[in-house]
């Protein structure tokens, strides 16, 4: 037999709900990711939910932040220990994977894409406009983010040392 959710006479107040809400135009921008400092990976984070600064919702295991970049800027290739999710919000995106970002899929406006842990993943606005990305991450801690060299010496030439 499958397990279910039971279901209960819970019933929430509005304004018990309405803690429950991250409203747009209340979330803080950020861009303190620290590859952010590199030429070209310039963009801005508007944490949503899950144990990350700022972020207005908690929830256990599960994070999502909203990324706004310029045309041509891009996330540099990473690594997480957890699997994230994209989700092209408005204009094109283009995610690169692999050791060296050799392989790439266009993201149209509302496609989404899986990443499972363990591969090296990025994403450029290939848009002619701004964009907004919605990023989603599982796990504990999705912020333990790893680099491959390359990166890391394009973070050294400007004086920015990743962990």
């Amino acid at each position: 037999m499958t397990a279910t959710a039971p279901i209960t006479d819970d019933n929430p107040s509005v304004e018990e709900m309405e803690g429950r809400v991250a409203r747009f135009l209340n979330l803080k921008p950020t861009d303190d990711y620290i590859d952010s400092a590199i030429p070209g990976c310039e963009r801005t984070t508007l944490r949503v939910l899950g144990q990350q600064p700022g972020a207005p919702l908690a929830a256990e295991g599960f994070h999502m932040s909203l990324v706004h970049c310029e045309p041509g800027k891009a996330a540099p290739l990473h690594n997480h220990l957890t699997q994230e999710v994209f989700v092209a919000l408005t204009g094109r995106w283009e995610v690169f994977w692999g050791p060296e970002g050799s392989r790439s899929i266009v993201l149209e406006q509302w496609d989404t894409i899986s990443i499972q842990p363990g591969v090296s993943r990025g994403f450029r606005n290939v848009s002619a406009e701004p964009a907004y990305l919605m990023g989603m991450a599982s796990g504990k801690d999705p912020g333990m983010i790893n680099w491959p060299e390359p990166v890391r010496a394009a973070a050294r030439a400007v004086g920015v040392e990743l962990p």
